[in-house]
């Protein structure tokens, strides 16, 4: 089975963390993710440099040649639009990477009490206090036994007394009450348009004579 296409990883899993990637991916697609992840944010705080200084960066960092740099900056440009999806992923990550970074100072100097600030703030920031949210049992969810009625009674409404012959005698009674209406079939009237109009033209040209 061959690799995955790096831009279908990098899509799906560009700010993914490293144990969760090596759960998914080989190590070799794995190197290439974590190689275009450093490019990326390398990119965003550097805007306003031109491609071949991004290029001229990465071979110095990773000695790959010029070629295998494009083309990680051609996947890095079809990632670009997607910024405005996956800003906050990136956020996430990027304010781990500071906690993280914060802490390893902190260790080397070892102040315990930055240490301990940065091991909390990481903590609550990943919400690891919290245990994981459980799946809805949908299977289990049983479908409500609905039953059609005519009671108002079951909504807390009096019902009427005798519905049934009040509803047939208010029937009788408009019956009776409409007799008199007679049914007329529709007729197309026949107004004779081109008379009309050919009268009311010469009406004004005898008008605008009589003006003048």
């Amino acid at each position: 089975m061959g690799l995955p296409k790096l831009i279908d990883v990098c899509r799906a899993d560009l700010f993914t963390g490293e144990s969760e990637l090596r759960a998914r991916y080989d190590a070799v697609t794995i190197t290439r993710l974590l190689r275009v992840r450093d490019e990326y944010q390398w990119v965003l705080s550097n805007p306003d440099l031109a491609d071949r200084q991004f290029v001229e960066e990465f071979v110095g960092r990773t000695g790959l040649s010029e070629s295998a740099i494009y083309g990680d900056l051609a996947i890095i440009k079809q990632l670009l639009p997607l910024l405005t999806s996956s800003s906050r992923d990136f956020h996430r990550w990027k304010a781990n990477q500071m906690l993280l970074e914060t802490y390893q100072m902190a260790k080397k100097r070892k102040d315990t009490k930055t240490m301990e600030r940065a091991a909390s703030s990481y903590a609550k920031y990943n919400r690891v206090d919290v245990e994981d949210e459980q799946v809805m049992p949908f299977d289990l969810i049983v479908v409500q036994p609905f039953t059609a009625t005519q009671d108002p009674s079951v909504l807390g409404i009096k019902p009427l007394p005798n519905l049934d012959q009040r509803i047939k005698d208010m029937i009788a009674k408009y019956r009776r009450e409409s007799m008199d209406i007679e049914d007329v079939e529709a007729e197309v009237a026949d107004l004779e348009e081109g008379d009309l109009w050919s009268s009311a033209e010469g009406g004004n040209e005898t008008d605008e004579s009589h003006i003048l």
